[in-house]
């Protein structure tokens, strides 16, 4: 973490008889019990689902809120030959979630078309250009992935025009409590003089779609039994309506494995459960390269055909991925990843990995300009908000991430064009960024999200208040040590530990990302042997303890 914040460094400890325990029921080293524990897992069907992410354990989609009342409109649409239209999102998750329902629902005989907003003509979410490209193609039925979950307006319009709308996605609903809808209507721009119609469920406040299929909405309700894991990514979500669509039948839809990959692993969703099911078989899928779009896709990044990691999921494909809806059109990624023309797949993959490259570079540049302008500023608030003219808006998020890794500050990066200051914002773990956004909502255009990252508007004759604002939130809702970063440890262990077998368990832990880190381990009593540097910064050296080197 690189901050000028003193670091915490925590190290699990546990009862001995309790590790000792757990080694014995899952057949394996203390040290790797130690981590097993720390992520939560307690008793024998909870580790070997853990250690063993078969497909056959994923939870049945049909238990999930609003997917029957789904399920049955799309076969209706099938029964009537209806041309049905896919609005999308312009992000990495939004993007693979609408290849996974193009890709599903022709499966089932449907005239499937797709649309994706374009970052900077149309902003975020399904609006005005969503009901103008239904009609344009004329769709009798509007499914959204990844998005749709606050489009008050755009679902009612759709209404009045003939055209129902089923939502998937996975942001935060409206609370109920929210002060623009305690007067039981929304207060804001209308799409024409459509009256705006909302329904109440499980204390959230929904558009008036046909069906809404959300984990978070499940989440609250009171339903005495409730799958577990349903913290999915929007990919996650489209993948399990089309799981539903077959009947649950996982060998129809095992091929969309590595799409729903893609997507949960770029949205900050817990690997566990159905999560971790998929990324462990979409890895595979990936690896295999059966799908021509991403088998070009790795090619041109330079990934060998051979040899596929983890880590080149995160750092290497879904960057590329994003790069088009950062600065281009994304429609053209949707294209790249339904292709059966290896032509044309080579093609796109050429042009979006020449995408990424431009990305870097403007990220680079708007980096360096907060930076220096962070200097001359000042950084005495709880958060970081600053804002500048031009910046493009499309690397804003990714800018907002540095700073808040940099500073362990929430951090809010705007780009201001014609008076509007267009966000986004990215939290540190003890804050609820999406929650804090609700408290100072009344200076805000528009704002949506989760706990850990936002999007959002505002005026840009508005940011210096809003900056008092968000920052007496957060001074507010967090202590003194909630200030400072933490670097947890799984657990203590010595050099003589260290050997190819605990490698090998600790390979079990795969995949990896959001709930279940990289493992982290320490040391105590070492001593640092022929220290040099490497190249301009880097540091190289051998430990040794009690003898062991």
């Amino acid at each position: 973490m690189v901050n000028n914040k003193t670091c915490k460094w925590v190290v699990n400890r546990t009862n001995p008889e309790y590790v000792s325990y757990i080694s014995r029921l899952a057949s394996v080293s203390p040290s790797f019990a130690q981590v097993l524990i720390n992520r939560g897992l307690k008793t024998s069907e909870q580790l070997s689902s853990f250690l063993n992410p078969d497909i056959s354990r994923l939870s049945d989609p049909r238990e999930m809120q609003g997917t029957m009342t789904a399920t049955g409109r799309i076969m209706e649409a099938v029964k009537r030959g209806e041309r049905v239209l896919i609005h999308g999102d312009y992000d990495a998750d939004g993007i693979t979630a609408t290849a996974i329902m193009v890709e599903g629902l022709s499966g089932l005989g449907l005239d499937v078309r797709y649309f994706i907003p374009h970052r900077i003509t149309h902003g975020y979410g399904f609006g005005p250009a969503g009901i103008e490209k239904a009609r344009e193609v004329e769709a009798k039925l509007i499914i959204t992935v990844d998005c749709g979950i606050t489009s008050f307006e755009a679902v009612s319009a759709a209404n009045s025009l003939g055209i129902d709308v089923i939502i998937t996605d996975h942001h935060e609903p409206v609370r109920g409590d929210c002060p623009e809808f305690t007067d039981g209507a929304k207060r804001s721009r209308r799409i024409g003089t459509v009256p705006v119609k909302q329904q109440t469920v499980n204390g959230f406040v929904l558009p008036d779609a046909l069906a809404i299929i959300n984990p978070k909405i499940y989440q609250a309700s009171e339903c005495e039994i409730q799958p577990p894991d349903y913290d999915l990514s929007g990919a996650g979500v489209a993948f399990k309506l089309i799981q539903a669509l077959f009947d649950n039948n996982i060998d129809k839809v095992h091929q969309l494995l590595d799409l729903a990959a893609l997507g949960t692993g770029a949205d900050v969703v817990p690997v566990v459960g159905d999560n971790r099911v998929i990324l462990s078989e979409g890895i595979k899928l990936v690896h295999s390269g059966g799908r021509l779009g991403i088998r070009a896709l790795k090619e041109a990044s330079g990934i060998r055909p051979d040899f596929f990691k983890t880590s080149f999921l995160y750092y290497t494909l879904i960057p590329r991925i994003n790069a088009a809806g950062r600065i281009a059109d994304a429609n053209d990624v949707v294209r790249l990843l339904t292709t059966k023309s290896p032509e044309e797949a080579s093609t796109l993959a050429k042009w979006l990995n020449g995408l990424n490259f431009k990305r870097q570079e403007i990220e680079e540049l708007v980096y360096r300009d907060a930076l220096n302008m962070l200097d001359q500023i000042g950084n005495d608030h709880a958060a970081v908000v600053i804002a500048g003219e031009g910046w493009h808006p499309g690397v804003v998020g990714i800018v907002a991430s540095k700073i808040a890794e940099k500073y362990y500050k929430p951090a809010f990066v705007f780009s201001i064009d014609n008076g509007e200051a267009k966000g986004s914002a990215r939290s540190i773990p003890p804050f609820d960024i999406y929650g804090g956004l609700t408290q100072c909502q009344d200076i805000l255009r528009r704002f949506g999200g989760h706990k850990q990252a936002a999007g959002l508007s505002i005026g840009a004759g508005d940011i210096d208040r809003f900056r008092d604002m968000i920052s007496d939130i957060v001074r507010n809702s967090l202590s003194e040590n909630d200030c400072a970063p933490v670097l947890n440890l799984d657990a203590t262990v010595n050099i003589s530990d260290i050997n190819i077998e605990m490698v090998e368990e600790l390979a079990r832990l795969e995949p990896f990302g959001h709930g279940n880190e990289e493992p982290l381990f320490g040391a105590r009593g070492l001593e640092v042997i022929q220290p040099r540097i490497v190249g301009k910064n880097h540091l190289k050296m051998h430990l040794r303890q009690k003898g062991r080197r």
